[in-house]
């Protein structure tokens, strides 16, 4: 009890400060909350200075934030989170009949993500052993899907199988066929993110000694490879149970296509009429959840391998043998440079009204915008910012990531904290905060990118630190700068690394996004995420308008995962050389 007790109190510090943070968003954006409240109200009505004065005393604004916001804890300590300074309802039952479909939505999704997941995996599951011993990576095609933008995907869905083929409803929210569409645009690229990760962490189990010996002895492929799955599977909860949350919070887009009544549309609106009582409260209700998620993810995790984690009886995943060298990233990459440099040597902003909307010619071989400019030099322009800005956040969210995983007491609460903001509303937080720019975009995603990569280095570390070779390590004498160099960065480093090159496209799209919404860099700027943006209203007449910027994405994520393979510690040692020649021996 008191172990945990310090853990307790960093968590509530923590949802605190996020808490008083959302508290002061009105007056750290430099606004008139007032003036806000009443143009989410009525946008026609004359902001007179009598009738801002009067909404100022309805909603207690003269008295300040902290007001405000001891107000708002004092009624939830009763069971009321207050009413919406918008519409004047109650705002717990508003939150919680939104945290419901979300729910119902999310839990369709991670189906959707399991069936996926298991199809990448599946080549990987059938060879086994010796798909372990050859070391070839897979799931290309998977990185492809991933890379792809959810509003995207939950566009095409909803015009071709929804409008065209008429298969299944596009629009509402009234039962179990509404939910089939946003289930698939969701579930999708999540399955392919969690399985490129399980198909990644899977040689290394069948690697270990165990499976080997269950080979030689003639037990079946399939039960061999539900074991490794389950020796997989613990190093990958924690990204599970993050998925979680951010299926609940963060499908805005898919909510907002779909006419879905969830909480992520709900914070999304509260936050940009900055509604308080109902940021706040479904802020906490998202947070809430993601400490939910975590316990359960920590309790699973233990019961896979309880016993192993607390003997120290594991064999480290970690397999240091050489790199992937197949010539599938040359090709992506020069791809990628090709459209670059035929994009720079064309006008992005030039402008012809007579050409709006052209397919795909010689002229222009992306076609055209609705503007008429030409997208093949929009593409190759906006390539420079947005992969340079991607990188470098990706960068840092490594960084940050590895370092604070390394020490999971501290990190758990920031993580599941971090986890629970949407990028939106932390744009709008930083963008309070520092006044907006062109920067902000970058720290808004790069506040929040960390945290999947900081849970996945937690896990590894946990599983790393039971395990046998380490126990042997510290009993020879070594010390813990030795442990941390030798042992523990080479097994953590490289799966996270990788898997920080398969979130590197949806950085790109969440920066571009954010700068779309007016929270940084904003029209005309050529960014791929504000050409999709501007271009989806017109997917059906012209799809060329969104394929050319979303192929590029599709051959970043196929390029992030092909690099993938290359990635190792770079300094192995002799041990790590001599494993490999004992395994050899062994087989």
């Amino acid at each position: 009890m008191r172990r945990g007790a310090p853990g307790a109190l960093w968590r509530a510090a923590v949802v605190a400060a996020l808490l008083c943070g959302i508290g002061l968003l009105p007056w750290l954006s430099r606004t008139d909350p007032a003036l806000t409240v009443l143009e989410a109200r009525s946008a026609e009505r004359d902001p007179a200075p009598e009738v801002l004065a009067a909404i100022r005393g309805e909603l207690g604004l003269d008295a300040g934030p902290v007001h405000l916001l001891g107000r708002w804890l004092g009624g939830l300590l009763h069971g009321d989170a207050g009413h919406s300074w918008i519409s004047g309802g109650a705002v717990l039952p508003a939150v919680t009949t939104a945290l419901g479909a979300s729910l119902l939505l999310m839990a369709a999704a991670l189906a959707v993500a399991a069936v996926t997941a298991a199809a990448v995996c599946a080549r990987t599951l059938r060879l086994g052993a010796r798909r372990a011993l050859t070391g070839r990576r897979t799931g290309g095609a998977a990185a492809m899907l991933a890379a792809l933008p959810e509003f995207l995907t939950a566009s095409v869905l909803a015009t071709v199988v929804g409008v065209q083929l008429g298969w299944l409803p596009a629009l509402g929210w009234y039962g179990p066929r509404w939910l089939v569409l946003p289930a698939l645009a969701i579930g999708l690229p999540t399955g392919a993110l969690l399985g490129r990760m399980l198909d990644d962490a899977l040689p290394g189990a069948f690697a270990e000694p165990w499976a080997r010996a269950a080979a030689a002895r003639g037990i079946p492929g399939r039960r061999i490879a539900r074991h490794a799955l389950r020796r997989c599977l613990p190093g990958l909860l924690p990204n599970l149970g993050l998925f979680v949350v951010g299926l609940t919070g963060g499908a805005v887009a898919v909510e907002q296509i779909f006419d879905i009544p969830g909480l992520g549309r709900l914070t999304l609106d509260a936050a940009i009429a900055q509604d308080l009582p109902v940021l706040q409260t479904g802020t906490l209700a998202l947070v809430a959840l993601a400490a939910a998620v975590s316990g359960l993810a920590r309790l699973a995790g233990r019961a896979l391998l309880g016993p192993a984690l607390r003997d120290g009886a594991l064999v480290t995943l970690h397999r240091p043998d050489a790199p992937d060298r197949s010539r599938l990233p040359l090709v992506h990459g020069a791809l990628l440079l090709g459209v670059i440099i035929l994009g720079l040597a064309r006008d992005p902003f030039a402008l012809d009204t007579a050409a709006r909307l052209r397919a795909p010619s010689w002229a222009h071989p992306f076609g055209t915008d609705a503007l008429g400019r030409d997208l093949l030099a929009r593409v190759g322009h906006g390539a420079l910012t947005t992969l340079a800005l991607a990188l470098a956040v990706s960068a840092a969210a490594l960084l940050a990531g590895v370092a604070l995983g390394l020490a999971p007491r501290l990190s758990r609460a920031l993580v599941d904290t971090a986890n629970a903001v949407p990028p939106v509303l932390a744009g709008l937080l930083v963008t309070g905060v520092t006044g907006g720019g062109p920067a902000t975009p970058a720290l808004a995603v790069a506040a929040v990118a960390w945290a999947p990569l900081a849970a996945h280095t937690s896990a590894l570390l946990r599983q790393e630190l039971a395990t046998t070779h380490l126990a042997a390590t510290r009993a020879l004498g070594a010390g813990r700068a030795h442990v941390l160099r030798r042992a523990l960065l080479p097994a953590v480093l490289p799966p996270v690394t990788r898997h920080a090159l398969l979130r590197l496209p949806s950085v790109a799209l969440a920066l571009a996004s954010l700068g779309f919404l007016g929270l940084g860099a904003g029209p005309p700027s050529p960014e791929w995420g504000l050409l999709l943006a501007e271009n989806h209203p017109y997917a059906e007449r012209a799809p060329w308008a969104v394929l050319a910027p979303a192929a590029m994405l599709a051959v970043l994520g196929a390029l992030a995962v092909t690099a993938s393979g290359g990635v190792r510690w770079p300094w192995l040692d002799r041990g790590g050389r001599a494993s490999s020649a004992a395994r050899e021996e062994a087989r």
